[in-house]
């Protein structure tokens, strides 16, 4: 039997909530991480956000640990 090749657009994740493998949507984002208003524009990290599309739980990332 032939194995069909996986959808490249399909991001299949560990589910911390579901307690499996799941499709998650994934994308980037742009988080501010400081309260202070005068420092907020120094304070910009992007983060991977993937979120769980059977239960809806999201998990952020930090990808720049400067």
């Amino acid at each position: 039997m032939a194995t069909q090749p996986s959808d490249p657009d399909v991001v299949r994740e560990a589910c911390s909530e579901c307690g499996r493998e799941t499709v998650h949507d994934v994308s980037v984002e742009i988080r501010t991480e400081s309260e202070k208003d005068e420092n907020a524009q120094f304070s910009r990290e992007p983060y991977r956000i993937a979120t769980c599309t059977e239960c809806g739980t999201e998990t952020a990332t930090r990808m720049n640990n400067a």
